[in-house]
């Protein structure tokens, strides 16, 4: 058994029990791509599942995209530690290359497949809430990039359901990426590397948006050390009436 940050543990218990995102009787799926992130949140809910007043069935699974990953080192590190870990076969990299044409975002294209192999998935095994890794910083990044590449103000939620029925949970969406960098170290994950990308395999240009984004993140937050925590308050402070769209702008004079 790895010892868990208490910090992190404080942070995810809290976002559970104010958004209701695991509860009595759920059973979940947990897309583990073998990075920090997911790894970390699956010892974190095998965590809550020991010593969580009700009761709730949980299973990793791997999209394998079909290129001759070699998962052993993940898989015998959830046997180790008591974490139900199956791999799903695809052809998504054969399809890929089909599909994928010249300047398209191939990133976008693969998240877009990996999460469809998670539903799918899901569905036909009787899950009803499928649980991501994403944190703080990837909302954070994401509501920057939505206004300043597609014109939208939008980020992630906590919880939502897609039109497939299934509920989609992010416990982590309150931790900051250092806390998780911190607990893969200091538990000292067998993490998947880079190197286990697709992308990696295609002869394009690695999209930088998001990168550049991170970067000016990382200059603001050197100027105002209170951002991410200004920013996540500011998520739960919406103001619709303050923008442009017709249906939520209030007209009265008093």
């Amino acid at each position: 058994m790895i010892t868990l940050s208490k910090k992190l543990l404080r942070v995810v218990g809290k976002t559970n029990a104010r958004y209701n995102l695991i509860k009595e009787g759920d059973k979940i799926l947990l897309g583990l791509s073998g990075g920090k992130d997911s790894l970390s949140l699956a010892h974190i809910i095998k965590h809550m599942q020991r010593v969580a007043p009700f009761n709730f069935d949980f299973q990793t699974l791997t999209v394998a995209y079909g290129m001759g990953e070699n998962l052993d080192i993940l898989h015998k590190h959830c046997l180790e530690h008591d974490l139900p870990h199956a791999i799903y076969d695809t052809k998504i990299y054969d399809l890929a290359q089909e599909k994928i044409r010249e300047n398209s975002s191939f990133c976008s294209f693969f998240s877009r497949m990996r999460r469809g192999a998670l539903y799918t998935y899901a569905l036909e095994n009787g899950y009803n809430k499928l649980a991501l890794g994403h944190h703080l910083d990837d909302a954070v990044e994401s509501f920057f990039m939505n206004f300043s590449y597609n014109g939208a103000l939008r980020s992630m939620p906590p919880i939502y359901r897609a039109k497939n029925g299934l509920e989609v949970i992010r416990p982590l969406i309150h931790v900051r990426e250092r806390q998780l960098i911190e607990q893969a170290k200091d538990a000292n994950m067998p993490l998947i590397s880079d190197e286990a990308c697709p992308s990696m395999r295609f002869d394009v240009k690695m999209p930088i948006n998001r990168a550049k984004t991170k970067e000016m993140l990382r200059k603001m937050e050197e100027e105002n050390n209170a951002l991410f925590t200004s920013i996540k308050k500011a998520f739960e402070n919406i103001n619709l009436s303050s923008f442009s769209q017709e249906e939520y702008l209030n007209y009265s004079t008093d």
